[in-house]
């Protein structure tokens, strides 16, 4: 069994801690979203408890990765950092009454398992913490943009010339 495949409630239980450094290279579903493979993620995983009692693993990422803006269409460096917890029910039953009773948008229910992989809950959160729309603040190079932007007579401005008969 992988160091990575945790049993998810004995891990809360016993407030278990894990951290390291992933590549980018080694997220496939990471890595399809990014400009190129490059880049590291730094992750924690802390097991603990609620406040109500209910088994959770606190989940934190952070590095840099390679986005291609939206708008210019060039590569850039995106900052992640990010950290969620995940409070854990035994089935999709129990993860609904938790969820009612926490009721917290910042805190997600997850169905728990005996046998979770840690990557995948990091790979998740990493993929969570991209902005949905990846752009530039200031594009460095809007020469593509301005030719767009440039004033060009609309195909429909002969309409305008048109008389009623």
């Amino acid at each position: 069994m992988s160091a990575f495949v945790i049993d998810a409630f004995e891990f809360s239980r016993s407030n278990g801690h894990r951290d390291g450094v992933t590549p980018v290279a080694e997220m496939s579903r990471l890595s399809k979203d990014c400009a190129d493979q490059s880049g590291e993620i730094a992750w924690t995983v802390e097991g603990g408890v609620t406040s109500h009692g209910y088994p959770s693993i606190t989940l934190s990422v952070s590095g840099t990765v390679q986005l291609v803006c939206q708008r210019c269409l060039a590569p850039f460096a995106c900052e992640m950092d990010s950290s969620t917890m995940l409070v854990l029910g035994r089935d999709d039953e129990e993860a609904d009454q938790i969820e009612e009773i926490v009721d917290d948008e910042s805190i997600d229910v997850i169905v728990g398992s005996r046998t979770t992989d840690l990557r995948d809950l990091i790979e998740d959160e990493a993929l969570l913490a991209l902005p949905q729309v990846p752009k530039h603040a200031v594009c460095p190079d809007s020469k593509l943009i301005d030719a767009l932007k440039t004033d060009k007579p609309s195909p429909f401005s002969v309409l305008k010339d048109l008389t009623p008969e």
